[in-house]
């Protein structure tokens, strides 16, 4: 499928655009890469569950819960999307429960992203504006942020993104319309606020595409056609009978070697309208602030895009309305619209939801792609060589960013993340008796750096606050999470915050205490060295300025 326009460029040869697309996508990849696994530093409780998730599953068949192989995990009590934990199995297999390899489906989908996102645009507006647009998503701050860590819902954009792009070349060949359905059915697993738009988003692309005559229902066209719906209804069957189990419809069920489970709380109340003057003026700012206060999204220094990047929405927007609007009548498809489409159905998302960055992740690739084409658009009315002039400017700004974000940045988020936490546990668990672990740790990043036998993890988990959809655990295992650290119990082994009360009653009491960054290990009369492990972990390599304890 041609794109609409492309003024001239048909005329220029192809070895600017070649090289320029291994440019931006070796930058992409470099922002992503660098010291992954490193910053930030530690670990998140969410990405640190469904890892464990995934640990439970590959030596257990079962996750946390007890349930086998669930299409939609119990987790924190009211339900975690499945498909990162999935897709960290065979990593964990491989590496063992390590940072960077649980990180790595993250990674991998906003890598692709880059060159999936440069399809999409060069089918709506030729190379140059895939460029731009690939060029903007290579540089955005949420993305780069989004792709070095692993929130299992991030997963979505990539997942709708890949399925645009298939789509489109579904238009062309019917059999691409195969993997659009597969991208789209897993998007479904990425994130459940998705569920309702997705169906959305594939009926108003379809009757658009139906509408120009350019979905053909006979023959083998209309086969991948059949074979695609009925992939995709394959796909979105286990989650449909988990609403009708979760409310109360259904008794919970098996498919073949997958449960479909009953969750201690569902938080399907979550969505409504009945809030939508408030949810309209909340998404409204987080797209104007480009912030939503949590550091692991953005900050509000660079935005979610860089801050100009507003300035050429509204430009896009109205070329890909006006290019729409110019095809309806002759039934000639415009690819514009599709990423009208994307759009609407982000901020319809938006507005069913108390918005903040991932909640409404959706919406951010149609915002910087309808952007990079508002850049397009402008610098093709004056000459494209004009480019240069917004992209080096975005080029200035992510400099900045990249020295910001392994710098300053990655001291402001440790906390955020507990870094130390796993140094001060693996000295912990060398020495004797319970282990006492502040509630400020998370029972998750516990689980996690421990390497808890899950089986063991299921028999004596102590939760404090069951049934809640957001449980807490008193205890498993030899780990206590309810304690009193200012009366010390000299059998106990503690790891604590630095700077906390209970830490100064432990030292004022004679206990040993180590510092390892954000965490200290407190412990009474045993050896100050702990008895060496049979099998000792590789040594870490030399820490760089941002990594915990090491100011930049």
């Amino acid at each position: 499928m041609e794109a609409h326009a492309d003024p001239g460029l048909r005329r220029e040869p192809d070895w600017p655009v070649r090289a320029l697309f291994i440019l931006f996508l070796l930058v992409g990849i470099g922002a992503r890469v660098w010291r992954f696994g490193a910053v930030p530093a530690g670990i998140n409780q969410d990405e640190v569950l469904a890892a464990y998730e995934a640990y439970s599953l590959l030596h257990t068949g079962l996750d946390t819960s007890g349930h086998p192989f669930p299409v939609y995990l119990t987790a924190w009590g009211s339900g975690m999307n499945a498909l990162e934990s999935y897709l960290m199995i065979p990593l964990i297999a491989l590496f063992g429960l390590e940072t960077w390899a649980i990180r790595l489906p993250q990674l991998v989908v906003a890598v692709l992203s880059l060159p999936a996102a440069y399809d999409v645009l060069k089918r709506v507006a030729g190379r140059w504006a895939g460029l731009c647009g690939m060029f903007l998503l290579a540089v955005c701050p949420w993305h780069i942020f989004l792709a070095r860590w692993g929130l299992e819902s991030n997963l979505a954009p990539g997942f709708l993104l890949f399925g645009l792009c298939f789509f489109l070349r579904g238009l062309e060949d019917h059999r691409f319309f195969l993997l659009s359905a597969l991208m789209y059915g897993l998007a479904l697993y990425c994130y459940a606020t998705v569920w309702p738009f997705v169906p959305l988003i594939l009926l108003l692309q379809a009757g658009y595409a139906g509408w120009c005559g350019l979905i053909r229902l006979r023959g083998r066209d209309g086969l991948w056609v059949i074979l695609s719906v009925g992939l995709l209804f394959a796909l979105a069957l286990p989650l449909l009978l988990f609403l009708l189990v979760n409310w109360g419809l259904l008794p919970e069920l098996r498919l073949g070697p997958f449960s479909i489970p009953r969750l201690v709380v569902m938080r399907d109340g979550e969505f409504s309208l009945s809030r939508l003057p408030e949810h309209a003026a909340n998404l409204f700012r987080l797209l104007v602030e480009q912030t939503d206060g949590l550091p692991w999204n953005g900050t509000k220094r660079f935005g979610l895009f860089y801050h100009m990047t507003l300035i050429f929405l509204p430009v896009g927007i109205y070329y890909a309305v006006r290019e729409t609007a110019a095809g309806l009548r002759p039934r000639q498809l415009r690819p514009a619209g599709f990423l009208l489409i994307q759009l609407a159905a982000g901020v319809l998302q938006g507005l069913s939801v108390d918005a903040n960055v991932n909640r409404v992740n959706s919406l951010w690739i149609p915002v910087a792609a309808l952007a990079a084409l508002g850049i397009w658009f402008v610098c093709s009315k004056i000459s494209l060589r004009a480019l240069i002039v917004p992209l080096l400017i975005y080029a200035a700004l992510f400099v900045q960013l990249e020295r910001y974000y392994f710098t300053d940045y990655a001291q402001e988020v440790r906390w955020e993340f507990r870094c130390g936490l796993e140094d001060a546990l693996d000295e912990a668990l060398g020495l004797e008796g319970t282990i006492c672990v502040s509630r400020s740790a998370n029972f998750a990043r516990v689980l996690f750096y421990s390497g808890q036998d899950p089986d063991e993890y299921r028999a004596t988990v102590q939760y404090s606050n069951y049934p809640s959809a957001f449980l807490d655990v008193d205890s498993f295992g030899r780990f206590c999470f309810d304690f009193d650290p200012v009366e010390p119990d000299r059998s106990r082994v503690y790891v604590l915050e630095e700077g906390s009360a209970g830490l100064e009653a432990l030292r004022q009491a004679g206990f040993t205490i180590h510092s390892h960054g954000l965490y200290c290990t407190a412990y009474y009369g045993q050896d100050e060295t702990p008895e060496a492990d049979p099998f000792p972990r590789q040594p870490d390599l030399p820490k760089m300025p941002g990594e915990c304890g090491t100011p930049p």
